[in-house]
Order: C-alpha cells, then structure tokens, then sequence
C-alpha cells in the first residue's frame, strides 16, 4: 500500500483531511508532535500538523520522514495541505490549486534595483517542481486548477505587497506559509512531493469580513476524497494539462523555464 504523508499548518486543516476517513488514530512522534493516522482508505495516510511557516513546516516533515525510515516504512509521497490565499482572478474562492511549482517568495536579499532570489546570490534553490504526470491526474480528479503556490514568511496584507508578487511570480495562484519548508524537506529525503490548498481569501488587505474559511477547509476535503483513486488509478493515457498559471522566480537556475 502506498504511504503518504500529509503535513498541514494547523489543526483545522489537518482535521479537514482526516475528515476522508473512516477515523484516525493519534501516534506521537520524537518530539512530541502528534501524527493522526487515517484508516479505510486504498492509500496509508498519516496527517501532520507541524506549525505555521517554512520552518515549522520543514522541521515536522523531517522528523515524521526520519521517523518513518527508521521504523522500515518509509513514505511514497509527502504533500503540502491546507487553505491560503488566492490571486485575483485566477484562484477565486473556494477553488482548489494544485502546485506545480513550488516557490520560496521572499528567500533573498533587497538591493537598489529590488529583490534578489537566493540563487543570484549563489546559493541553495527557491522552486521545487513536482513531477507533472503526478500534478495532472491529481488536479484531474479534484477539478483543480494547476499553477505557482508561493511561500511567505509574511502574510501578504496591502495591495501593493500583492502587486508586487505578482509581478515577480506572474500568474501565480496561491499564497500560503509552508509549501516550499515542505519541499524541502521532501528533497532531502529523496521523496516526491505535492502541494494542494484551497482559497479562503484574496491576497491583498486582510479584509476578515470576506474570507471563507468554511468553505475552503470544506473544498479541501473534497480534494482529499478523490486523492487515493488518483493515486491509486491504473496508468493510462495522460490527461489534458490542467491550465498552467506558473512562472519561476527571476534568477532560478534550478528549474527549467518550459512548461512540462
């Protein structure tokens, strides 16, 4: 059976996708986090809610992943969940993205001439791409949309702000806060990796009043119903590209330009 790890922000989100089992039970990792363990399903699924932000996101990923390893069951899949913000009008509000591209937005230095990606500055990487075949049979089946997932260390809360990444990140989809700490993680353990959020609010001024939470941890189940037949579906003839709406940070050199 395929083992996935699944690593969410918090609670809520985490419980949104325990919420396509039959029930889940609680196992505490080193550390003391607690990893909930979906049964029922034609997949093993393990759900993690590691903390807000790339480095809480990272750290929880590794150490369920080490944790795996050491006990001979190592994971197929790590994946990327939860609700974020949406970039008008590609991600309206309650839609689903499947990221398949994977970008740090701020992983950089501020210079006269504006931001510079990590690697203009010759080190480490600021996109992870997940395998394309894998991105469009899951966006397929949930009736996703596919594109950029940006991760922030900051919550996007003015216009300009907004502007200002999508110019850098043009079409990106979705802002969230812990995709690319997941990645990473996933990267050094030599695991795949996927990102699936689904829109609670518009990225720009936090306008408390319009968001749908509800309606997006709602939206995220659903994704993770179909999950399992998506990854457990007999090989066939590709699917359609789903639409693409991704573009690489500016000085990437770790991942080609092309669209798959």
């Amino acid at each position: 059976m395929r083992r996935v790890l699944v690593v969410t922000a918090v609670a809520a989100e985490r419980d949104a996708v325990c919420a396509v089992a039959g029930s889940c039970a609680a196992v505490t990792l080193p550390g003391g986090q607690e990893l909930r363990r979906a049964a029922g399903l034609p997949v093993a699924l393990d759900v993690l809610a590691a903390g807000v932000g790339p480095a809480a996101a990272a750290a929880g990923t590794a150490t369920a992943l080490t944790t795996a390893t050491l006990a001979g069951q190592p994971y197929d899949l790590v994946v990327s969940a939860g609700i974020g913000g949406g970039f008008s009008p590609g991600a309206p509000l309650g839609s689903v993205v499947v990221a398949d591209t994977i970008v740090t937005a701020d992983l950089g230095a501020e210079t006269p001439d504006g931001f510079l990606p990590v690697t203009e500055l010759g080190f480490g990487t600021v996109a992870h791409r997940p395998d394309p075949a894998l991105v469009r049979t899951v966006a397929a089946a949930a009736g996703a949309l596919a594109g950029t997932v940006v991760t922030v260390s900051t919550v996007t809360g003015s216009t300009a702000r907004a502007a200002e990444l999508a110019k850098r990140h043009p079409g990106a989809l979705v802002e969230a806060m812990e995709g690319f700490g997941v990645a990473e993680a996933a990267a050094a353990h030599g695991v795949p990796v996927l990102e699936i959020r689904a829109v609670s609010n518009a990225v720009g001024p936090r306008d408390r009043a319009a968001w749908r939470i509800g309606d997006a941890l709602a939206a995220l189940t659903g994704a993770f119903r179909t999950l399992p037949g998506a990854l457990t579906a007999p090989a066939g003839p590709a699917p359609e590209p789903p639409p693409r709406s991704a573009s690489l940070t500016r000085g990437d050199t770790h991942v080609p330009e092309e669209a798959p």
